[in-house]
């Protein structure tokens, strides 16, 4: 028989975009009542609404969108109310004819952000324009709603801006490194980042947090595993190989294996008959040296991995003149072992470092991966320490012992939550209540 699991339903935490757009709504209550109601209030609330975004930059962006729009649809909307009464007097209006003009002024509404290359905003210039001469062709001081049309929507941005730029940290930690794990510490047993870890760092680097990340992974695998998330600093790659600065695709720091020691490597690898990998950086490039490729697995890793435009895979033997960053060796299980144990009774094992694991994507096969001895993301923290200037450095890892904050593999959000409990010590205080 076959055991049944209960399954439980985890509901998601309200949070702080939920908050603040329930408390935008009720500060334009507020100002409504202080204005003793002369405008209208929903209009204020759909501005503050749509400018709380998960991200500042957004925010703006979208305040500035509902401002020209609101201007624009403004301005046509006047027009219409004035020359209304010019156009039909006091005599009989055919409804039809009302509704042609308009249909044709929206014409003129969206060539106008056409003109002035405001595209984006298009959409709220037509919905200004048609709230004001649908209902009020026919009020008394067309002047008085316009203004209160277009005030009600400025009030409306300035409560959403506030809002969402509000938090209760004053004094962030901008002096101290943040360095994080990638795989079952930041991603999850999926190799997936939840929403939440993306939305929170992304407002948090937005805000000036100093946060990378040291990998295993080469810098393609981090960018293609990272996705969302927009990284400032330089990433710490391949095992503490390389620094790779994100923002110039550049390689600020490489540890390397020398071209003698590489050939020696990929004679002995070549004598054991096993598929192998020569990872070398050629002016900022990545080139993956590698032979021909006999079993079914390798071949898959192949016409997987050179679809990337940051890989560079060449089928020809290493050059005699290339030092290697690393060897990749993949191979079933028995013979990866046995190479492994060999390997680590000969001289070459004082030279380089050498890591050995099983695949998670092809059962029964493993991994070797060789590189310089000073490869070590211990050697390249301090590195990267100096070229940010920051000595105080937070480390996250799932190796106990091994890292400032240990990251349990079934918690991939921990990462996020102590980060900013150190980041926005007051903030996360407060907003661990709506998680």
């Amino acid at each position: 028989m076959t055991e049944q699991r209960e399954k439980k339903i985890k509901l998601p935490g309200i949070g702080m975009r939920i908050i603040k757009s329930a408390i935008a709504v009720a500060i334009c209550f507020g100002i409504d009542y202080l204005r003793g109601g002369q405008g209208m209030v929903f209009y204020s609330q759909l501005a503050a609404l749509w400018c709380i975004q998960m991200y500042r930059s957004n925010t703006i962006r979208n305040a500035f969108q509902r401002t020209v729009g609101t201007i624009i649809g403004a301005i046509y909307g006047l027009l219409y109310l004035l020359a209304y009464p010019i156009i039909f007097g006091k005599g009989y209006v055919y409804v039809w004819m009302g509704e042609a003009i308009i249909s044709v002024l929206i014409v003129a509404v969206l060539y106008t952000t056409v003109v002035l290359k405001k595209t984006q905003a298009s959409y709220f210039s037509c919905v200004v324009f048609l709230s004001i001469v649908i209902n009020h062709v026919k009020d008394l001081n067309p002047y008085m709603f316009v203004w209160n049309r277009f005030l009600d929507t400025m009030i409306g941005i300035g409560v959403g801006i506030l809002i969402n730029d509000f938090h209760l940290c004053f004094h962030p930690d901008k002096e101290t490194l943040f360095i994080s794990g990638l795989d079952e510490v930041l991603l999850d047993n999926r190799e997936e980042m939840s929403q939440f870890s993306k939305v929170e760092l992304n407002r948090m680097i937005d805000d000036g947090m100093n946060f990378t990340i040291a990998s295993m992974r080469t810098p393609a695998s981090i960018i293609e595993a990272m996705g969302e998330v927009k990284l400032k600093l330089p990433v710490i790659a391949m095992n503490g190989a390389v620094l790779y600065d994100l923002q110039t695709c550049s390689y600020l720091k490489v540890y390397v294996i020398s071209a003698e020691k590489s050939q020696e490597i990929a004679n002995m690898i070549k004598d054991e008959g096993i598929c192998f990998y020569a990872n070398v950086i050629i002016d900022d490039m990545l080139v993956i040296y590698y032979e021909d490729v006999e079993d079914d697995v390798n071949r898959q890793v192949v016409n997987k991995l050179r679809t990337s435009p940051f890989r560079n895979y060449v089928k020809r033997p290493l050059p005699v003149d290339e030092a290697v960053v690393y060897f990749m060796l993949l191979d079933k299980k028995e013979k990866i072992l046995a190479f492994y144990n060999k390997l680590a009774n000969l001289e070459i094992s004082n030279h380089v470092k050498i890591i050995m694991y099983d695949s998670k994507d092809y059962q029964g096969y493993s991994y070797i991966k060789i590189y310089s001895k000073n490869a070590t993301k211990e050697n390249m923290i301090d590195y990267l320490k100096k070229y940010t200037s920051l000595s105080n450095v937070v480390t996250f890892g799932s190796l106990f012992g091994q890292y400032d904050v240990y990251i349990d593999t079934n918690d991939a959000n921990r990462v996020v939550r102590e980060a900013r409990k150190r980041y926005e010590p007051i903030f996360s205080s407060i907003n661990r209540f709506c998680r």
